[in-house]
């Protein structure tokens, strides 16, 4: 289904530089706390792990978001999704939720791999008490399918997400926490990878294809 509101190129590039900096805010926040202890005389040894297990967060986020909003290289247009496989483990190792990635290594155009990310990360804002995201890649005649099933305590799709899905106008404006919902509607329709949600009271699946 369209989107029923289209942002322009301005607003929307704001809007993910917004979320990527409201990303970061707490591992680089942890670790200036952290300095501040240890030039105190303060826990020193504590404090050195923090700087330590937050600067491992702060990169893989970095690395998840440069490919999931940002540009990784103008000469290549495909992406090998074994590379994206571990950039996406790394980041979900800070989650409370686990990652299992089903499927071949395959080149896929730029955008479906961004797509695909952001998959991930709505699959995981699904789960708000943590669980299980099983991802299944698959290719055939050129054609990629995604089907991403979560499991948890607490099954939830974002309203403001469903809204959107809905092809309805949200009753607040998108602003940064609801901009990655638009950002993966978006990246459905020019992939034309419609997507698909079942929700029972197991699972939630997500399928574009």
């Amino acid at each position: 289904m369209p989107l029923a509101i289209l942002l322009s190129a301005t607003d929307l590039s704001a809007l993910l530089c917004s979320r990527i900096c409201h990303d970061l805010i707490s591992p680089i926040g942890a670790i200036n706390n952290a300095i501040e202890l240890y030039d105190e005389g303060i826990a020193n040894e504590d404090a050195l792990q923090l700087i330590r297990t937050s600067g491992v967060s702060a990169s893989d986020r970095l690395q998840f978001m440069r490919i999931a909003f940002g540009e990784v290289s103008k000469k290549n247009t495909e992406i090998n999704t074994s590379d994206v496989r571990n950039v996406a483990r790394q980041y979900m190792s800070n989650e409370k939720t686990k990652l299992s990635w089903n499927g071949p290594d395959l080149l896929l155009p730029k955008k479906e791999v961004k797509l695909l990310l952001n998959l991930i990360l709505l699959a995981d804002a699904s789960i708000p008490r943590g669980g299980h995201i099983d991802l299944t890649l698959q290719q055939k005649n050129q054609y990629s399918n995604f089907r991403i099933v979560c499991t948890g305590t607490m099954l939830l799709v974002p309203p403001k997400f469903m809204e959107l899905y809905g092809g309805t106008f949200p009753e607040e404006s998108i602003d940064v926490h609801s901009i990655q919902f638009y950002y993966t509607l978006w990246l459905a329709e020019i992939t034309k990878m419609p997507l698909q949600i079942t929700i029972t009271r197991q699972e939630i699946t997500f399928c574009a294809r």
